[in-house]
């Protein structure tokens, strides 16, 4: 009797969480989510991101994609492309990789991370900094543009 009991109340429990973990847990997280689970988690945030690509930009050879017009607005999430990934996927959709994404929903997979971005002056830091939320990815798989198909 005890036994049944226990397993009618467990059913009913895992039955009542189900709604609230299915709306707390979003198949494809926001830039926003990004930067704000990254800050509170030191080892960043994994997931599948979702974002339009509003700007772009170069540095040392890596193509940046970010969220925000400002890639210095702290809601902004940049994606980093190495330039090996950066062939990759040039070759796979047909064209650079900045002008075919850009004003574009792309889905990314990886881990979202809080940066420190040192200022600089005469090629040395100042001491002054400030935060980015860097997604790198490892692999051209790990990056869909809208109206892509889907890589098996």
């Amino acid at each position: 009797m005890k036994s049944q009991m226990f397993r009618v109340a467990v059913a009913t429990v895992m039955v009542l969480s189900a709604p609230a973990i299915a709306q707390t847990t979003p198949l494809r997280l926001s830039p926003a989510q990004a930067v704000i689970n990254a800050a509170e988690m030191p080892a960043g945030i994994g997931g599948v991101f979702e974002m339009v690509v509003r700007a772009t930009g170069r540095q040392n050879g890596f193509l940046y994609l970010n969220s925000e017009a400002d890639y210095r607005d702290p809601r902004n999430l940049t994606i980093v492309v190495t330039p090996s990934l950066e062939k990759e996927l040039s070759d796979r959709l047909g064209g650079p990789v900045d002008t075919t994404v850009l004003k574009k929903v792309i889905a990314v997979r990886g881990i979202a991370r809080k940066t420190r971005i040192d200022f600089t002056a005469d090629g040395r830091p100042t001491g002054k900094y400030y935060f980015q939320t860097h997604l790198r990815i490892r692999s051209a798989r790990d990056l869909t543009v809208e109206g892509e198909r889907p890589m098996p």
